[in-house]
């Protein structure tokens, strides 16, 4: 019998679409993909390292492995295992850590399962992590996250990923329109673009050689995929042309996921941010005029240091006066080798807390006007596998999720239903499915 492997992914979808590629190349190897519980051979975790907590969640992974397959080899990977590679080989049960250099070649790093007394260790300085690697996500989900771009060359006072992943690069356009080619041949029918600074993509070499707007432009003509999300863009990368052209397309979803981190210019200056405020006003305005429908998610930090009342007040109130759809909070934690953990005016963990508490309520009021304002309205559900209490989930071109009841006949299906009510949990309920395929 083949060995079995198992994944464990923490953190981003760009994680989740390089757990699935280095499934793929263990699949080539001769082991067989199973569910964690399944008494694997191989676990294999991947790791994300923005919040403290995701560090605490890798070792909790790791233990609840262990009792799940006592003897398996544990082999860990991504960001975390490139930061702090010692701190995770003293995590009892680990047998191998990879850098971000070496995680792609993880099935010739594993020649023995046998578990030996002493961690491997194999990590290379970031800036070895010079290669851009393919990957994309399959199999797992109704919609596949296609990876074209990776590191950062920003200089957030705040972030790790730069000393985690390396320098921006990316792959080509032709590379990745024979990716979505490969993809659209498998039936799946959403494609989400995913990178660490998606926007910058073009780099290749340490040089600039295309446009994140031509890559849209090119994949805007494959056909056999009916939707591309972009993940996340920077607010001073998302240009009147990309807006526009989104506006325009068929393919190109209502959905920008566009990061903040504070309303108060005070503290985006602190955390070396390459915009202020009013360019962020500016980018909500845009879309919201050509495409009054979107949906706009924001990312933004609490508790950074330096940030008093006042500073959270104005971040609070520019929010709430947005047009915006929905936020991702997060409460600031101090991350070694960063600028910011040596700013002075550290935030009490207690008010940190409360600060996001009162951005988690303005965020379901956003959503919740949000899916308000779309009912009524005839839309194109995409309609996914997952079953909870009798009902299944899809989203709408421009992310609202709706509930029906389960049928699986509609699983990876487009159906053109009407919004009608918001259910106790929060989701849209609709009318009855219509027969007729979109497509």
């Amino acid at each position: 019998m083949n060995k079995k492997v198992a994944f464990y992914t923490l953190g981003c979808k760009l994680n989740y679409s390089e757990t699935s590629t280095i499934g793929r190349l263990f699949n080539q190897a001769g082991f067989d993909t199973v569910d964690f519980t399944d008494a694997p051979d191989v676990f294999v975790i991947n790791t994300c390292s923005v919040t403290e907590n995701a560090d605490k969640k890798c070792k909790k992974v790791v233990k609840e492995a262990l009792k799940i397959s006592p003897n398996a080899y544990v082999t860990i990977v991504g960001c975390y295992a490139q930061l702090k590679p010692q701190e995770i080989a003293e995590i009892e049960g680990v047998d191998m850590v990879l850098g971000a250099a070496e995680k792609f070649n993880i099935v010739e790093h594993i020649t023995d399962l046998t578990k030996q007394p002493k961690t491997l260790v194999f990590n290379k300085p970031v800036s070895e992590a010079n290669q851009f690697v393919s990957s994309y996500s399959f199999g797992d989900r109704t919609r596949t996250f296609l990876k074209v771009q990776d590191g950062c060359d920003y200089s957030c006072t705040f972030c790790t990923i730069p000393l985690a992943r390396g320098a921006s690069r990316s792959d080509t356009i032709e590379s990745v329109i024979e990716q979505a080619k490969q993809i659209a041949a498998s039936s799946v029918k959403e494609i989400v673009l995913t990178g660490v600074n998606l926007g910058d993509f073009g780099i290749r070499d340490g040089k600039r050689q295309d446009k994140f707007f031509d890559l849209v432009k090119a994949l805007d003509e494959v056909e056999g995929i009916d939707r591309y999300r972009i993940s996340s863009i920077e607010p001073n990368l998302l240009t009147d042309e990309i807006i526009e052209f989104v506006s325009r397309s068929k393919r190109f979803v209502p959905h920008f996921h566009i990061p903040l981190q504070s309303g108060s210019d005070k503290i985006l200056g602190l955390m070396r941010r390459r915009y202020r405020r009013d360019l962020y006003a500016d980018r909500v305005a845009k879309i919201k005029q050509l495409m009054p429908d979107c949906c706009i998610g924001v990312d933004v930090i609490v508790g950074f240091p330096g940030e008093t009342r006042e500073d959270f007040i104005d971040t609070y109130n520019f929010l709430n006066g947005l047009d915006i759809s929905y936020l991702h909070v997060f409460t600031y934690s101090e991350r070694e080798n960063t600028i910011a953990a040596e700013l002075p005016g550290s935030v009490p963990g207690s008010t940190r807390a409360d600060r996001s508490k009162m951005l988690h309520i303005l965020s379901d009021k956003k959503r919740r006007a949000f899916y308000e304002s779309q009912l009524g309205k005839f839309e194109e559900i995409l309609f996914e596998a997952d079953i909870k209490d009798g009902y299944m989930h899809g989203f709408s071109r421009n992310y609202v999720k709706v509930r029906a009841k389960y049928d699986p006949v509609l699983v990876n299906e487009l159906k053109m239903v009407q919004l009608t009510q918001i259910s106790p949990d929060g989701d849209v309920e609709i009318t009855e499915v219509q027969e007729t395929l979109v497509h």
